[in-house]
């Protein structure tokens, strides 16, 4: 079976406006369907790599979705396919309800009201949420914030969800917790994170980057069982 390319990254490098390369010539596709975890030490890259799926840092041509380059003429499509969902929740949630928050991308879309309802609905089910709408979401706890803030990415109902490190700052019971709603979740998902052991349940594939190239990308169960290759890249293998 053939699988469907969704994001496609050619020969991509980047560097910020103080110099800094963030990026080396990185060639990576991402299929329909995927799991596919992103790894590597801090400042490696992985988060300048993601930014560039939706467009908030840009690539001249070399980051397609679809074929379609992510330029200027597609970035509102571009951004209603590929949901990115910050390590930091309170980046996402500025709204006074929860309902809010999770409506805010459908309404920007021009959702009718209905359709609006619906959405949150379903994204709030999604995330194990459900009955949160009225509720502020500056008074819930870190792991319940990630979970609203994964749904109001879902209430657009995005080909993709980008998520950078989704069990950072959880106790092991809210790491769990967010492990089984991305258990259940269908849409192609592309997880940023140090955290191994979440790696290994979520995600067949892997990918490390390290100094802004790909330096692996293979079968996650491979790619652990190397300890010399997570150690050459500042990864603690996790214990199987």
């Amino acid at each position: 079976m053939i699988m469907q390319e969704l994001i496609t990254i050619e020969n991509l490098s980047f560097s910020y406006p103080d110099g800094q390369k963030a990026l080396t010539d990185v060639s990576l596709g991402i299929y329909k369907g995927e799991s596919v975890a992103i790894v590597g030490p801090n400042g490696a890259g992985k988060s300048t790599l993601v930014l560039h799926f939706n467009g908030i840092l840009r690539s001249n041509g070399h980051v397609k979705l679809l074929g379609k380059p992510v330029d200027d003429n597609n970035l509102r499509w571009v951004r209603s396919r590929v949901g990115l969902v910050f390590q930091n929740p309170d980046d996402q949630l500025f709204s006074p309800t929860v309902f809010d928050d999770v409506a805010f991308g459908p309404m920007n879309m021009g959702y009718s009201k209905a359709e609006v309802e619906q959405a949150v609905k379903m994204a709030l089910g999604l995330v194990g949420m459900p009955g949160f709408e009225k509720r502020s979401p500056h008074h819930l706890s870190v792991g319940e914030k990630k979970r609203i803030a994964m749904a109001t990415v879902l209430s657009m109902s995005p080909e993709v969800l980008v998520i950078d490190e989704p069990t950072s700052n959880l106790d092991p019971r809210g790491k769990w917790d967010i492990i089984e709603v991305l258990k259940g979740l269908s849409v192609t998902r592309v997880i940023v994170s140090h955290d191994l052991e979440m790696v290994r349940e979520l995600c067949p594939r892997m990918v490390i980057i390290d100094r802004g190239r790909v330096a692996a990308d293979g079968n996650t169960a491979d790619i652990l069982a190397d300890k010399k290759l997570l150690a050459a890249h500042g990864l603690a293998a996790c214990s199987l």
